[in-house]
């Protein structure tokens, strides 16, 4: 023994002076210094870390410096005060454990290979704060720059034990639910979600079979080219997630697992993103607790693919076409939201479920917001675009403010409340409004149940011309219109989607998509849409308003409708019946004021009226252009046709007036659904 310590001995003397002389930061007397020595771990002295050495060989290990690459053999702490750079692969391998403290700052390059895995067996401990997360992010600042962060567990999976993963051959899977893969919390991860192969790409948070023992809480994932975050099998649970504009999935699981995640908040803001979640593969019921998605860009909210499902309670969906999908026809039974069967019927378009404001920690700049609307305004008031505002009732502006509505802005009437004929915005006499909508960012009115009656659409009163004379009293809610100047200004309206309007009033009456009361010539609208209404599309009651560009989709009464005295123009108007039982496309009433069409075009798939004219009423159209409908003309006061003028001459209740359309749809591509 004594001699084997001693040989030990001899050899470490050699060692050292070896060392001395080729890892030692000495010149050497003034001479060139020696070249960088070759460490145990393959890393030279100086070398990548951007780390001097100081000497010593164990200082350029993977344990110092700031470049994380290859495997982490050994427990490693961070430090907060630095940047780290991720320039390739950074394994933290079975038995090792990385701890990241609050505020460590974690910066990949841009590649396929960056990426930071937690192998089976190993852990991770993300001890970010609320005032200080953990952030990994890219050097390009670009979604799909670099592979996120990868964790494998050994809980279970349907590709059973060991099974090998799409990402870098990892190996994860056994029999262990309550396997412990460390904890995260407070972390932001963004710009992942790089190209592995021609049918892969890395996630933000992927979780290979990560077990019940995990903790998760507190996670951002934006801006990501695939998921935010998929769950492979698995049993972990998560709570308070945010996902913002990933460009596949915000949630996403299969291979059976079978945790719960807890208060789920999804933005997206840029299109042609897949959902906000999927399912697929065997239906282990996986939990979700207080889900809200909102969407500025339509698209589908929860797709479910084969036999998958989920227990959903508390899902609020905003902003989406689609609430449900069952991609492969799988039973709505498997989905359970609120209690019941899922049902792709209905909208889910609810109060949010999760206070984004939980999310503040994260400091988006693109947070869209959920806020109340209702009540009065009696000062100037501006929305913001960046909020979905939820109408719980009646919104006024009264005279002498005006409410100004920036492009973009999404208003959804709740038609939850029982309060159907009181949900309307209503621009009092002497108010304006000023709806800044683009084509690019229409200003949309929607409701929550998306069914027509929903709400009580727009309500303008001026104080123009009507043959009710000054003041008169509105049928909607007793509100006064009505005077002596025909160039009243109530405001400016463009590029507008009116949806699911015509709340019952009473027995003879209904809201309209628009209603206009003796809204007066200086007043200008363009670009509006009616859609899906149980009444008139627009109704005018008196006034001189001019307005173009209307489209006007299977509104259940009349598409155009006017009387008292309206003597206006409407330049392009495009209307669309495809439901049975609609009045007409265009009905006049009362006194002949001749108000003026420029380019009329109705098309009807189910037969029905066109144009009617009642009692004395008419009007001068040029470019008239009617399709599929039964009767053309129509006055059932017997009133004359000489009344009504058409592209110079006296209507004529037996031609068809079927010519080619006078309006290009493509004006209305703007619409949302054409």
């Amino acid at each position: 023994m004594k001699l084997k310590t001693r040989s030990y001995l001899v050899m470490f003397t050699i060692l050292s002076a070896l060392l001395f002389v080729s890892c030692s930061g000495d010149d050497n007397g003034g001479g060139d210094p020696p070249p960088a020595a070759t460490c145990s771990d393959g890393i030279q002295n100086g070398d990548e870390t951007g780390v001097d050495c100081g000497g010593s060989c164990d200082a350029c290990s993977p344990l110092a410096g700031t470049d994380l690459s290859g495997k982490l053999e050994e427990d490693r702490t961070l430090d907060a005060t630095l940047t780290y750079k991720i320039t390739g692969t950074f394994s933290v391998e079975p038995g090792v454990t990385l701890t990241i403290p609050s505020g460590t700052r974690l910066v990949s390059e841009v590649g396929t290979d960056k990426y930071v895995v937690v192998q089976k067996g190993g852990k991770i401990d993300v001890q970010g704060t609320e005032a200080s997360p953990v952030v990994m992010t890219s050097s390009g600042e670009s979604p799909g720059d670099w592979g996120g962060l990868v964790i494998a567990g050994n809980a279970t999976t349907t590709e059973g034990v060991d099974a090998i993963a799409e990402v870098g051959g990892i190996i994860y899977g056994g029999s262990d639910d309550t396997d412990n893969s460390g904890s995260i919390s407070y972390l932001i991860i963004n710009y992942a979600g790089a190209q592995i192969n021609a049918e892969s790409q890395y996630n933000g948070l992927t979780l290979y079979s990560v077990g019940s023992g995990t903790t998760i809480d507190n996670v951002a994932v934006l801006n990501g080219t695939d998921d935010g975050v998929e769950f492979f099998g698995g049993t972990v649970s998560a709570t308070n997630l945010y996902f913002e504009n990933n460009e596949d999935d915000a949630v996403d699981w299969t291979e059976g697992w079978s945790g719960a995640i807890t208060n789920t908040y999804i933005l997206h803001t840029k299109a042609g993103f897949s959902t906000a979640a999927e399912g697929d593969g065997l239906n282990n019921n996986p939990k979700f607790i207080n889900y809200t998605a909102v969407s500025t860009v339509g698209g589908t909210a929860l797709q479910f693919k084969k036999e998958s499902g989920a227990t959903i309670t508390g899902l609020a969906l905003i902003g989406y076409d689609t609430s449900i999908d069952m991609k492969d026809n799988g039973p709505l039974s498997n989905v359970q939201i609120d209690g019941a069967d899922a049902d792709p019927t209905k909208t889910y378009l609810a109060t949010p479920t999760v206070d984004v404001t939980i999310f503040d920690w994260v400091n988006t700049d693109t947070q869209v917001e959920t806020t109340p609307l209702e009540g009065t305004l009696t000062s100037d008031t501006t929305l913001d675009a960046n909020i979905i505002y939820l109408l719980n009732g009646s919104l006024s502006v009264e005279s002498g403010a005006k409410l100004t509505i920036p492009a973009g802005t999404l208003i959804i009437a709740n038609a939850d409340s029982g309060m159907q004929t009181s949900t309307y915005i209503v621009i009092k006499k002497g108010a304006q409004i000023d709806v800044q909508g683009t084509a690019a960012n229409p200003v949309i009115m929607t409701s929550t149940n998306q069914t027509p009656g929903d709400w009580g659409g727009l309500v303008i009163l001026g104080d123009a011309t009507t043959t009710e004379g000054v003041d008169a009293t509105a049928e909607v809610g007793g509100f006064t219109y009505g005077g002596n100047n025909d160039t009243d200004d109530s405001g400016s309206i463009s590029y507008l989607v009116i949806n699911y309007a015509g709340a019952q009033i009473n027995a003879e009456s209904q809201y309209n998509g628009l209603t206009l009361y003796a809204v007066g010539s200086g007043t200008t609208i363009s670009n509006v849409a009616m859609l899906n209404g149980t009444d008139d599309g627009v109704e005018f009651f008196g006034g001189t308003v001019n307005a173009s560009n209307f489209y006007l989709q299977n509104n259940e009464d009349d598409a155009v409708d006017w009387t008292e005295g309206w003597n206006g123009t409407l330049t392009n108007t495009y209307v669309v019946h495809t439901i049975d039982g609609f009045s007409t496309a265009a009905e006049g009433d009362g006194l002949n004021n001749n108000p003026k069409f420029v380019n009329f075009t109705a098309i009807s798939s189910t037969g029905g009226t066109a144009l009617q004219f009642k009692k004395e009423s008419g009007a001068t159209i040029t470019g008239l252009s009617l399709s599929g409908y039964v009767t053309s003309l129509d006055f059932p006061n017997a009133g004359a046709p000489a009344n009504v003028q058409i592209d110079g001459t006296d209507s004529d209740p037996l031609l068809s007036y079927e010519t080619a359309a006078t309006v290009d749809i493509a004006l209305f591509d703007w619409v949302p659904g054409i």
